[in-house]
């Protein structure tokens, strides 16, 4: 039976609120078939996918405001952070991938085991502010492309954004395998546009290496300390942990020690193929931002205004256009992810499930309404703002998704001889040492001064 098709869904599962099952995302489970004594690279293709799901998280508008910032402001100084966020990313992402394929469990659901119903109230809330500050992103970002490609007022762009509900019931109806490829195509989109305008951008190559290299006054200077755990929370999302240790589980793997040691290794290639992916695309963002900006000394904080000031600067006429297709791609990318990643935490933390029209209408409104009063007030100035502080907020929540899956990837009553080694443990641990060090130092700045890093 095709699990994905509503039609032969039992009458109960058509309700718009039920109870949930013990089973992570059930409509995809274990519904992606993997062939058996197939080569290499046949059963990767098989694995791939889930890869690409969260990888737009790591992609999304966003990430382009940070970016952009980061690379105009700063030049390319903070390329280490993007570097630093990755591999952090890739590290955490196969992680909740381990623990999806050995327990059964997403980690929202893991969570609720051992924390308690109370604890998962509470940290389901604060997931749910994650994913409509990703959300948030979303809509700002397919307004602002709208805007561009077609003179679309921000206001109507930010309203038009909410029908993007229908094209996800239809993508869900054709089966999980055509969300993947369709993210794969506009992953693809987004990658091509931006090597194309890193390359006509003309940066300096050896200053590029040298970005990546970590240097001191990232954390000493306070404006670029703000855009780097911009950085980092645009990069290193929480709620894509919980998506990531839920949807390995559509792939028909054997659920047995040899099945899921097999599919824990193919995860870990999509995993990083796929963030490799996103980390070029990131990188080429603010080289981009370094090159054609703050070579020129020009400070760009908003999406707009890059994308007015691109083809001047490059000389290329197509430049700007082409900005605005990937931005769009990348708005309608993450429209399908957030909702997931809703679902699952839903689902996990307090066992509920509501219908997947009602999830995506309650997610987008939550998230309309912020974009269109500061739109409204201020104009596409406040959405600039916003879309930095929206990913601030991602930051922030980090440590209450990366701590509990640290921990239970680590722990071998959970695990077994999946566990975590000694080595994968201490940079687990460290990793998230950090995330909580620096998340800890922002908002005891903002509490204390009452504003942001400037």
């Amino acid at each position: 039976m095709d699990t994905n098709t509503e039609i032969e869904q039992p009458a109960a599962k058509r309700s718009w609120l039920r109870s949930s099952s013990s089973i992570s995302l059930e409509e995809v489970n274990n519904t992606v078939s993997i062939p058996q004594n197939a080569g290499f690279w046949r059963k990767f293709f098989a694995f791939a996918g889930p890869g690409a799901l969260v990888a737009v998280g790591y992609m999304d508008p966003g990430n382009w405001a940070t970016s952009i910032a980061g690379g105009s402001r700063f030049g390319y100084t903070l390329l280490s952070v993007v570097l630093l966020s990755s591999l952090v990313a890739m590290l955490l992402q196969t992680l909740a991938a381990k623990l999806g394929i050995v327990t059964g469990k997403d980690l929202a659901q893991a969570t609720r085991d051992a924390t308690g119903k109370k604890m998962a109230v509470f940290l389901w809330i604060l997931t749910e502010l994650a994913i409509i500050a990703t959300d948030l992103a979303e809509v700002i970002g397919s307004a602002i492309a709208l805007n561009l490609l077609f003179g679309i007022p921000l206001l109507w762009g930010i309203v038009i954004t909410t029908l993007d509900v229908l094209l996800l019931l239809l993508l869900q109806k054709k089966g999980f395998r055509i969300i993947e490829s369709i993210v794969i195509v506009l992953i693809a989109t987004i990658f091509v546009v931006f090597i194309f305008e890193m390359i006509a951008a003309r940066p300096d190559v050896a200053a590029i290496f040298g970005g990546y290299v970590p240097k001191l006054e990232v954390v000493t200077n306070s404006g670029m300390l703000f855009v780097a755990l911009g950085i980092l929370g645009a990069t290193v999302m929480p709620h894509n942990l919980y998506l990531h240790s839920s949807i390995i589980q559509s792939r028909q793997y054997k659920r047995d020690e040899a099945g899921r040691r097999e599919a824990v290794r193919f995860a870990r290639w999509d995993s990083v193929f796929s963030l490799t992916i996103a980390f070029i695309i990131n990188s080429a963002i603010l080289i981009l931002g370094a090159a054609a900006f703050y070579g020129h000394g020009l400070q760009v904080s908003e999406i707009e205004g890059a994308y007015e000031l691109l083809s001047p600067t490059l000389g290329v006429g197509i430049a700007s256009t082409l900005f605005a297709v990937a931005l769009l791609a990348s708005g309608q990318n993450s429209t399908i992810t957030g909702t997931l990643a809703g679902q699952i935490v839903m689902e996990g933390f307090v066992q509920l499930r509501i219908s997947p029209v009602l999830r995506r209408i309650i997610t987008r409104l939550l998230a309309v309404i912020p974009a269109f009063v500061v739109t409204w007030l201020y104009g596409s100035s406040g959405t600039g703002d916003l879309l930095l502080w929206s990913q601030v907020v991602l930051s922030l929540q980090l440590p209450f998704a990366v701590i509990p899956l640290v921990k239970f990837t680590s722990d071998r009553n959970k695990m077994g001889s999946f566990a975590n080694g000694a080595v994968v443990k201490s940079i687990a641990w460290v990793a998230t040492g950090l995330i909580v060090v620096l998340n800890v130092f922002l908002l005891g700045y903002i509490i204390i001064t009452g504003h942001a890093f400037g």
